[in-house]
């Protein structure tokens, strides 16, 4: 029975949710999700590693501040001390003593780990290799991507991206001009998202010539054929499928569910309705100047027929 942790990430935030909601589903051996502990917001007690930026880049040189606390998270250990300078009000503490009763329970279970984390994308090899973890990574069209980021309305602080030289050095440096820019002054939103695009999807297509062994997925491809895709994906990661996680697979995906929704965490989609929203809500002008400031890298994984 397999042991190993689990790290889906990528380039859609509510697709990693959909990936991550079904391998838990599994009869067998159990899996519990852990929500994004790369995010600002992620609560303190189930992560507690010291966050400062979003898209923290972790690497040999700066582990040392962030390796045991993620350790203790995929061991299943809560720490209320973490937690408690966050409580504020009685959601605040039931929410402590509700993580506290799960993490322990997964524990006591043995369950396998899933971290759920987009925002993970920088860190994933140091993740991988670290924890020894089986990893997924998300891939989606650059004009789907922007089209969520402009109707979400999330801003960006790259500003966070410059304050970690070693990211800049490491994996930006091509970039630097043009990020330092958007860091010192705010441009417009589907600008950004453009630009967080392009570095997302350079450093996938770096990982995905470095890590063959991962499994590199387009959410256009799982959205296509959701059960064909997610058997694929239990078969590699040597979770039990049965008919169950069938019928959870076509309840989340099957054409009753709408194609868009304004829940950034509803997993309920048409899934392949949803693929081609993005066209019907962009203008042409826009899905142009979309194509041709993501290009070439779009061409890594899309072709022309996708647009």
């Amino acid at each position: 029975m397999r042991r190993a942790p689990i790290l889906v990430t990528g380039s859609h935030r509510s697709g990693t949710g959909w990936v991550s909601d079904i391998l838990a589903a599994t009869p067998s051996p159990r899996v519990g999700t852990i929500w994004e502990p790369f995010n600002l917001r992620a609560r303190r007690g189930v992560r507690q590693a010291p966050f400062r930026y979003w898209f923290t880049y972790v690497t040999d040189l700066n582990a040392s501040e962030f390796r045991a606390p993620l350790q203790r998270m995929l061991a299943w250990r809560y720490s209320m001390l973490a937690e408690a300078p966050t409580v504020r009000s009685p959601k605040d503490l039931a929410r402590m003593f509700r993580d506290a009763w799960v993490t322990a329970s997964n524990r006591r279970a043995g369950a396998v780990p899933i971290s759920k984390d987009p925002i993970a994308v920088f860190s994933a090899e140091w993740m991988s290799d670290t924890f020894g973890m089986d990893t997924i990574v998300l891939i989606r069209h650059p004009a789907a991507f922007c089209y969520s980021i402009v109707k979400q309305g999330w801003w960006h602080p790259f500003d966070h991206f410059t304050a970690q030289p070693a990211m800049m050095r490491d994996l930006f440096a091509a970039r630097a001009d043009e990020i330092e820019r958007f860091a010192l002054t705010p441009q417009p939103l589907l600008d950004q998202a453009v630009l967080l695009w392009v570095l997302i999807h350079e450093h996938i297509a770096r990982m995905r010539a470095r890590r063959p062994e991962w499994r590199f997925v387009r959410l256009e491809d799982l959205s296509r054929e959701p059960v064909e895709g997610f058997r694929g994906l239990y078969g590699w990661l040597d979770l039990a499928w049965d008919a169950e996680v069938e019928r959870a697979v076509i309840r989340s995906s099957g054409e009753g569910n709408p194609a868009v929704t304004d829940r950034a965490s509803s997993r309920l989609r048409d899934s392949k309705a949803s693929i081609s929203v993005w066209k019907d809500r962009l203008t042409s002008e826009e899905q142009e100047s979309i194509r041709e400031r993501t290009d070439p890298v779009w061409r890594e994984f899309y072709g022309d027929e996708d647009w």
